[in-house]
C-alpha cells in the first residue's frame, strides 16, 4: 500500500535549520510531483511547496521563498524539504503529500522556539 513517512522534524531556536525527509514506499514515486505542506495549531494546512516529478521545477509559498529548498531523489523514492533560517511562525505539523496517487504521510513536528 502507499506510504509516506516523514522524519526529521524537532525542537530548535530561531535561525537554526533542520531537514526534513519523506520516504515513499507501495508506488512509482518518480511519476509523482510531491509537495510539502503545514499545519499550525488553530489554523488551516497550507501550502509549503512543490516539485515536479524531475526535480526540474520547484515552487515555494511566499512566506518561506527564499529559506525552504524541496529537493528529491527519486533512486532513494525521497523528499526532502531543507529549512534554514526557521522563524516562530514556521512552528506547525509537516506533511509530505505525492500527487499519483493522492496520499499524505502523517507528518513531522517543527517546533521553533527560544
Amino acid at each position: 500500500q502507499v506510504q509516506l513517512v516523514e522524519s526529521g522534524g524537532g525542537l530548535v531556536q530561531p535561525g537554526e535549520s533542520l531537514r526534513l525527509s519523506c520516504r515513499a514506499s507501495g508506488f512509482t514515486f518518480w511519476r509523482s510531483p510531491m509537495s510539502w505542506y503545514r499545519q499550525a495549531p488553530g489554523k488551516e494546512r497550507e501550502w509549503v511547496g512543490s516539485i515536479t516529478m524531475d526535480g526540474g521545477v520547484k515552487k515555494y509559498a511566499d512566506s518561506v521563498k527564499g529559506r525552504f529548498t524541496i529537493a528529491r531523489d527519486n533512486r532513494r523514492n525521497t523528499l526532502y524539504l531543507q529549512m534554514n533560517n526557521l522563524k516562530f511562525e514556521d512552528t506547525a505539523m509537516y506533511y509530505c503529500k505525492s500527487n499519483t496517487p493522492d496520499s499524505w504521510g502523517q507528518g513531522t513536528q517543527v517546533t521553533v522556539s527560544s
